[in-house]
């Protein structure tokens, strides 16, 4: 019982950063071994990135002058326009254009630049056309 105690009492990482190893990441904390197999992993496909990236440059055919447009990163939603707190999966689009937290979703919790009036007047104008009547002519 006492074998078992001794086998089962934890170690220290082997790093020093204050947390336990286990035998089974090689007397490191999970953190410690989750990064040990990182940086195992990255300058292999680090080399292999740099052959591929020379291998992509040679392919690409030379075009009569043209320019390739620069990449642009898609703008995430995922934080408030107003707070810039993250609003996950159940951000507030607004008409602005904005996407707002839960409290600044409302036109007069944020800078809204939407003109709610003038959009009004143009949907009445639009679904009630203006009805003139004939001329006298009839008469």
């Amino acid at each position: 019982m006492e074998q078992r105690q001794d086998e089962q009492a934890p170690l220290p990482c082997a790093n020093g950063c204050g947390f336990f190893g286990s035998a089974d990441t090689h007397g490191l904390c999970s953190k410690c071994h989750r990064n040990s197999l990182h940086q195992a992993v990255a300058p292999a496909s680090s080399s292999s990135a740099e052959h591929g990236a020379v291998a992509a440059a040679v392919e690409l055919p030379v075009g009569d002058g043209a320019q390739l447009p620069p990449a642009t990163r898609a703008k995430t939603k995922s934080r408030c326009a107003a707070c810039g707190r993250g609003v996950g999966l159940m951000g507030f689009e607004c008409r602005c254009g904005g996407v707002f937290c839960g409290a600044h979703r409302y036109s007069d919790r944020h800078d809204c630049g939407y003109d709610y009036r003038g959009a009004g007047r143009d949907a009445i104008a639009r679904a009630n056309p203006v009805v003139r009547p004939d001329k006298v002519d009839k008469l």
